[in-house]
Formats: C-alpha cells, sequence, structure tokens
C-alpha cells in the first residue's frame, strides 16, 4: 500500500482509491475515476468527502468548473517516463483554480518530488519501498529555481 505524504509530513490516508472501470455507488472518503465523475457530477458533489483521480491520457479541460470544489483531485503517473500528469497539475491550479490537495499518485519516484511540487502538488502517493523520512527532507533540497512556476509565479531574475 503506498504511503502517503504531504509538503508537512506524513499523512494518513483517508480516502480510498476506487479502479479505473469503477461503476458502483458514490461513497464518502472515496476518489472517483474522472469518467465517473463526469457521469455521476451531482452524486460525487452531493455526497461530501470525495475527490476525482485523473488519468495521464485524460483532458483536465473536460472538467467543471464545480470540480474546483472537490477535497482532492489526484493525478495518476502511470510510469516514470510518463509527464504529462505535471501539465494536468498546473492546469488544475492555474486554470481551474483548485486549492485543494492536489494529490500524485502511480509510479511517483522520489527523484520527481521537488518538480512535483513546483507544478502544484502538495500530496504525493510514496511507492512502499521509499523511505518517507528521505521524501519529505527531498522536499526542502532546491531552495530556489530560476523558471516561474506554481510555486513561485516571479522568475528568479526578477526576485533580485
Amino acid at each position: 500500500m503506498p504511503k502517503l505524504i504531504n509538503l508537512t509530513g506524513d499523512q494518513a490516508n483517508t480516502f480510498e482509491l476506487l479502479a479505473k472501470d469503477y461503476e458502483g455507488d458514490v461513497k464518502a472518503n472515496t476518489i472517483v475515476p474522472m469518467a465517473f465523475f463526469m457521469a455521476n457530477q451531482e452524486a460525487v458533489l452531493n455526497a461530501g468527502n470525495v475527490g476525482i483521480w485523473i488519468d495521464s491520457e485524460e483532458q483536465p479541460e473536460e472538467l467543471p468548473e464545480t470540480a474546483k470544489t472537490l477535497p482532492v483531485i489526484a493525478i495518476n503517473f502511470p510510469k516514470f517516463m510518463d509527464g504529462r500528469g505535471y501539465s494536468i497539475a498546473r492546469y488544475a491550479r492555474e486554470r481551474l483554480n483548485f486549492e485543494g490537495e492536489l494529490r500524485a499518485i502511480g509510479d511517483v519516484l522520489l527523484d520527481q518530488l521537488s518538480y512535483l511540487k513546483r507544478c502544484g502538488f502538495n500530496a504525493f502517493d510514496m511507492r512502499d519501498d521509499v523511505d518517507t523520512e528521505l521524501a519529505l527532507s527531498s522536499l526542502g533540497e532546491f531552495t530556489e529555481a530560476y523558471q516561474a512556476s506554481n510555486e513561485q509565479p516571479t522568475p528568479l531574475f526578477r526576485r533580485r
């Protein structure tokens, strides 16, 4: 079972991640697939404490504005080399104006954490083989970046 951490430490995972082909009833404390959310928006929004997860091949532009009221949006990284989740995260933060928990799930590696954080992620489902203390300490390894990001919208040369 993945270990959930956020920007401040270990976090209890109170949500159950439902399979991509889930077709049952909406239950509280679950993270439903985007396709399920799109087909059952009203039920999901009324269920309370339900989030959605977006797979890397799905288009976040299809999400309605009400998605920004969800407590959690999880973005799947099916494999290390698939970087589409970074773009989805930036979309959620910058265009959808999502302010809740943005969680990276799937093949999330220690080396990616600082980049994920810069794109707006604030929670990470780490694989079982990852030392969470090491993961948490790696979040603060880079204190400055040249480029603008969700985390720091002003580029370094403008901060002088």
